[in-house]
């Protein structure tokens, strides 16, 4: 078990509600490429590059502090998974939706908006726990909430693969609507992810 901070010291929680508020910045750009013609779908694009940039600045930031900290508030590998676990988040947000351009793809997936949706709220509920880890109470229903959602974004995923593999007569297209949808649905087991690692540091910490 790590050493616990001063209760002057919240750096480190601050670093991790960054990190979260970032994908809930990055959730709400992919909305827009349900709002925006093709022309300017490269524009969220990039918007998603520079919030992943931040990201990646952020989780740096955050392992900068762990190795140059004497004292930190839990064990130094927790903190390691949990800014890796966001970042992965990240990640896969920036990486999936960047494919929506370079595929070419004409019209939003049905069921894609639904999806957005769920990541949306994850993010949300990500981003509002992160403070609550310098006391580690009232953590519970933040992973159960996730597990719902996660829960939720498989059975739709699964109605998504399955309508695709009903009604698309182009086999090329079929592979490139997959990998979005399937890299969506990654993006919410990330999540989930980060939901285990917290839940984790709570009961080694409790």
């Amino acid at each position: 078990m790590g050493f616990r901070l001063t209760p002057q010291d919240t750096s480190f929680f601050t670093l991790f509600t960054a990190q979260a508020q970032l994908l809930v910045e990055a959730t709400r750009e992919l909305t827009r490429f349900l709002e925006v013609d093709l022309t300017k779908r490269q524009m969220v694009a990039d918007r998603l590059k520079d919030l992943e940039h931040a990201a990646d600045e952020a989780t740096h930031e955050l392992i900068s502090k762990v190795n140059s900290s004497f004292i930190t508030p839990f064990d130094r590998e927790d903190i390691h998974n949990l800014a890796a676990s966001l970042d992965d988040c990240m990640d896969l947000i920036e990486e999936t939706g960047d494919l929506i351009v370079l595929y070419h793809v004409g019209d939003i997936p049905e069921g894609l908006a639904e999806q957005f949706e769920i990541l949306g709220r994850m993010a949300e509920v990500t981003a509002e726990a992160m403070p609550r880890l310098r006391s580690l109470k009232d953590l519970k229903s933040y992973w159960i909430e996730i597990n719902r959602l996660e829960n939720q974004a498989d059975a739709l995923h699964r109605k998504q693969v399955a309508k695709l593999f009903t009604n698309s007569p182009d086999p090329v297209e079929l592979i490139k609507i997959k990998a979005i949808v399937d890299g969506f649905e990654d993006a919410a087991d990330a999540f989930e992810k980060v939901a285990h690692v917290v839940e984790g540091i709570a009961v080694k910490e409790s």
